[in-house]
Formats: structure tokens, C-alpha cells, sequence
């Protein structure tokens, strides 16, 4: 039995899920706690694996922004940020305040950054993740990209069109730092070293 053409090029409209209706499929089992899915613009998406050098640039983000940051705030290593009625994405690390993170219903529902380290996932990263976060008005997102090297530093996020007002890209030999977060400072080489 064939299913509808539903949009009329032989393809069917996939199914998508509300953050409520994802959070069913968790709670009922259908979807396990552990398992590596994130639900971007109501898809249900496989998280891809980790590599090496991956798992090392997240490892020293951490260490670096769990260091810098105090107990104002909280770095959230890969945990779900619950965004706009049908987005929970799993970013690298989010940093949310103490506040939010200890008062959100479910997850927190807003940061002051996102990182994510794109191997694989660079095109995804830049493209569907940056309007999901631009849309929820993050006011900083890195993507991190371990092939080439560098940080791309968005920012001014308009969440009308999806998409962030400033983008900069810093190579090895420059340092990173924050707009939403004074302080700071970290050579983007000792992320590759």
C-alpha cells in the first residue's frame, strides 16, 4: 500500500512533533532517555557520534567555561535547552544562569551561549541550528569547526527572520571571547592543541 502524495512531487510530508507530544514519547518509552535524538523544528533527528578530536575540543570548552564562569552560572555539556513549541536541541554546552536552569519546568528555556563543535554536523550547525537558536534569541552561538580550525562567532540574533545580525570567524592565531559574557578570553589555538 502506498501512502499519500501529500505534496504532490511523489513525497509525503513527515510527521512533525510538538515539544510536548516529544516529551510523551520519552516519557512513555518510546523514545529512551539515553538515546542520542534531539528534536530540531519538530524532526526528530539522530545526534551523528563523536570523534576524538570532537569529544577533546567539548572537553576543554568545558573545563575552560566551567573555570571562567562562577556560580552565576551553569555550563550545561550536551543537555537539552527546551526552545520554541518544537525545537529541544542537545548543544555541545550551553551556558544558562543558575537561575534559569534551576527554575525551567523541564530544561531552560533561553542561554547566553551556545556551542556547538561541528565535524559532520557543520552545514546542520550553521544553517538549521543557527535559526532554531537565533529564533529563541540566544544572544551568542559558536559553532566550532574542527576541520578547519576556526570559531564562527554569531551574534545580535533577530528572531524574526531566524537568523543572527553579526557573524565573525576567528582562526588559531586570535582569541575568543563573549559579548554576553565579559571576561572571557581564550587563544581558539588551545582548542586544537
Amino acid at each position: 500500500m502506498h501512502s499519500p502524495d501529500i505534496l504532490g512531487s511523489g513525497l509525503v510530508a513527515p510527521r512533525l512533533f510538538r515539544l510536548d507530544e516529544y516529551h510523551r514519547l520519552i516519557d512513555v518509552g518510546v523514545l529512551g532517555e539515553d538515546e542520542r535524538v534531539e528534536l530540531l523544528e519538530g524532526v526528530i533527528v539522530e545526534m551523528a557520534p563523536q570523534g576524538r578530536a570532537h569529544a577533546l575540543v567539548v572537553s576543554r570548552l568545558n573545563r575552560f567555561l566551567t573555570g571562567v564562569l562562577g556560580d552565576a552560572y551553569s555550563v550545561r555539556p550536551q543537555l537539552p535547552l527546551s526552545l520554541a513549541g518544537d525545537s529541544e536541541p542537545e548543544p555541545d554546552l550551553a551556558i544558562v544562569t543558575r537561575q534559569e536552569e534551576e527554575s525551567a519546568p523541564v530544561h531552560p528555556r533561553s542561554a547566553l551561549l551556545v556551542v556547538e563543535v561541528a565535524d559532520e554536523s557543520l552545514r546542520r550547525d550553521r544553517l538549521l541550528k543557527g535559526r532554531i537558536y537565533a529564533r529563541a534569541q540566544v544572544s551568542e552561538y559558536w559553532v566550532v569547526d574542527v576541520a578547519g580550525r576556526a570559531v564562527e562567532v554569531y551574534s545580535e540574533p533577530d528572531p524574526d527572520t531566524g537568523r543572527y545580525r553579526t557573524m565573525r570567524t576567528l582562526g588559531v592565531g586570535e582569541t575568543l571571547s563573549s559579548s554576553s559574557l565579559p571576561g572571557l578570553a581564550l587563544p581558539v589555538a588551545e582548542l586544537f592543541a
